[in-house]
């Protein structure tokens, strides 16, 4: 496929700040974006050229879509499968591919995938019942996590089961297929953001230390505290998944780092990711111009890091902090034009690039 030239336009599943992001960085290619949502007034289509509000499944207005743009990309992977496969039946290039959508959707068969592409998990079971919960128990033990199968994200769907006790009941509370999840006494956790070209070239960018609160990413920092074989694994793995699925785009795993540096696999995300937030500053190629020049089929960009980072998420009313951190010369502050500072919402973050 020849490279997009500039003034095509690239369409975007998902009106959130992901999809803002992307958009910015696509105009700055001189691209045009063209939104697809189910969410008047997103906070991507306030920055794009167009925006077209529907179903994800109504075919034709994908098929409508379709005939808009020169590629088709996700901005979370929770798009339907059958959403993908219908622009692609339409006549639409979609980057990633469904496939990968599709693992990425469903957290069993995602750890099922890992485990064939040798990486590494923690014990898991799927879950249909609560025999089907008291029997995995049996064989895993607590402490433990039990989550839906699907559409759970930043906490959402998840039961924490730290004696035996704590199981009695609770495929209920879930309401829906799940997987039970061993616990990792681990030391840190971690992701990886790798991006690859249509030309099959792939870039890493360096590892991210990551801290959560209330299952929320909260603080990301680099560099990373850990080994150089520790890295060289991240890296494999992010290979071996990329090439699996002749992927295009920018594509995270989440890793928890052990005390002897191995890694255990959480979940892959087949998008940009909140813990590359700081590669628009800190970074020769954010993760946002990255993903576009791969799916636009350019070169891909260099990822030199340029500086040591301290990424905060602002969640809910910490955005309301704004005017102290606009006033911060040390900090960089994206807000997501989100009209709501819900509890538990992502409303913006913050970078500090420590220089010396």
């Amino acid at each position: 496929m020849s490279a997009l030239p500039p003034g095509s336009t690239i369409g975007i599943l998902g009106g959130g700040q992901l999809g803002r992001m992307l958009a910015i960085a696509a105009a700055q290619l001189g691209f045009d974006v063209c939104i697809f949502t189910d969410e008047p007034d997103s906070p991507a289509s306030r920055v794009a050229a167009k925006t077209m509000v529907g179903n994800y499944l109504d075919h034709a207005a994908l098929a409508d879509f379709a005939r808009r743009v020169q590629v088709v990309t996700t901005e979370f992977e929770n798009i339907p499968a059958e959403t993908a496969q219908a622009l692609i039946d339409a006549g639409a290039r979609v980057a990633p591919t469904p496939a990968a959508l599709a693992i990425a959707q469903d957290r069993f068969d995602e750890k099922s995938y890992f485990l064939s592409a040798a990486i590494q998990t923690p014990p898991f079971k799927a879950i249909s019942s609560q025999d089907d919960l008291d029997a995995a128990i049996a064989e895993i033990g607590a402490p433990a996590i039990l989550k839906t199968r699907r559409l759970g994200y930043d906490g959402r769907g998840q039961i924490r089961i730290k004696t035996l006790a704590d199981a009695q009941g609770a495929y209920e509370k879930l309401g829906a297929p799940g997987i039970l999840e061993g616990f990792c006494a681990f030391e840190r956790e971690v992701s990886i953001i790798a991006a690859r070209g249509i030309d099959g070239s792939i870039a890493f960018y360096d590892l991210n230390e990551n801290e959560h609160s209330g299952g929320i990413l909260s603080r990301t920092t680099l560099p990373a505290q850990v080994s150089e074989p520790t890295i060289v694994e991240a890296q494999k793995a992010a290979r071996n998944v990329l090439e699996a699925f002749d992927y295009v785009g920018a594509l995270t795993i989440e890793f928890f780092v052990m005390p002897d540096g191995s890694l255990i696999a959480n979940e892959m995300a087949p998008r940009v990711h909140n813990s590359g937030h700081w590669t628009i500053e800190g970074a020769l190629t954010s993760q946002f111009e990255q993903h576009i020049r791969a799916i636009a089929g350019w070169p891909l960009g260099p990822t030199t890091r340029t500086a040591n980072i301290e990424m905060l998420n602002l969640i809910g009313e910490d955005a309301n902090a704004w005017p102290q951190l606009a006033a911060d010369p040390t900090a960089r502050l994206h807000l997501y034009g989100k009209r709501d500072a819900r509890a538990g919402r992502k409303m913006g973050h913050v970078t500090k690039l420590k220089l010396s």
